[in-house]
């Protein structure tokens, strides 16, 4: 079974190696300024021509003007934008049309009614991404390191794929996955040392996790029933 992973958040040349040489499929960079993650349009180029076509690159956003997508899709070359923020269904619209990019729709999970918004955005978006919904008082929409009830996911029925972030990490994202059965995880927070600052070990550590569990369940014996 193939998971794909998502390295979300990377800023610096060290942590960008370590997520490919140990496998990401996607390679997520934020331009959000009030994100420690966040990153500029030069460091983004340098990082994204770094990648050398080793893994899709994303470009988060939260929220952004069509000046802003226009300027971050230059500086990094993204695969996929990745909308993060109170983006309408209208919006992913215009914006997978605009600038001819497949779009990843975030959307905030804290109890079972916020699953009706998918009905909305599964017809407009080519992938969703389910994360924690953030506190009132927060800066950001997501990177809290924050989960939700992964139960709240079970036996979803998605037109298009999913995948699942909020507080995951090398411990955890087996049970999250065995629960959800998501098509893909994303991780931030769970592989830093502190805000923003990536630990490589960290990543190596959350992928050969990922990577350990699909291998389980291509054998004859699968441990997603497992406790």
């Amino acid at each position: 079974m193939s998971l794909l992973i998502k390295i979300c958040g990377l800023k610096e040349p060290e942590a960008l190696d370590a997520a490919l040489a140990a496998g990401t499929d996607m390679v997520g960079f934020v331009f959000f300024p009030p994100s420690p993650r966040s990153v500029g349009y030069e460091a983004a180029r340098a990082l994204g021509e770094r990648v050398r076509g080793r893994a899709q690159k994303v470009a988060l956003s939260v929220d952004a003007s069509d000046q802003q997508l226009a300027a971050s899709i230059e500086a990094l070359k993204p695969d996929m934008l990745q909308l993060h923020g109170a983006e309408t269904p209208e919006r992913v619209v215009m914006v997978r049309g605009r600038f001819g990019l497949p779009v990843m729709k975030a959307l905030p999970i804290a109890e079972r009614a916020d699953l009706a918004a998918i009905r909305l955005y599964d017809k407009v978006a080519d992938r969703l991404i389910f994360d924690a919904r953030a506190p009132r008082e927060a800066t950001r929409p997501g990177g809290l390191g924050q989960s939700f009830d992964w139960r709240l996911l079970e036996n979803l029925d998605s037109r298009v794929p999913f995948i699942l972030s909020g507080g995951l990490d090398a411990g955890n994202v087996a049970q999250a996955l065995r629960i959800t059965r998501a098509g893909g995880v994303d991780v931030s927070s769970g592989v830093e040392r502190g805000p923003g600052e990536k630990d490589p070990e960290k990543i190596r550590a959350f992928i050969a996790a990922v990577r350990r569990l699909a291998d389980a369940l291509t054998a004859p014996s699968s441990i997603m029933s497992s406790p």
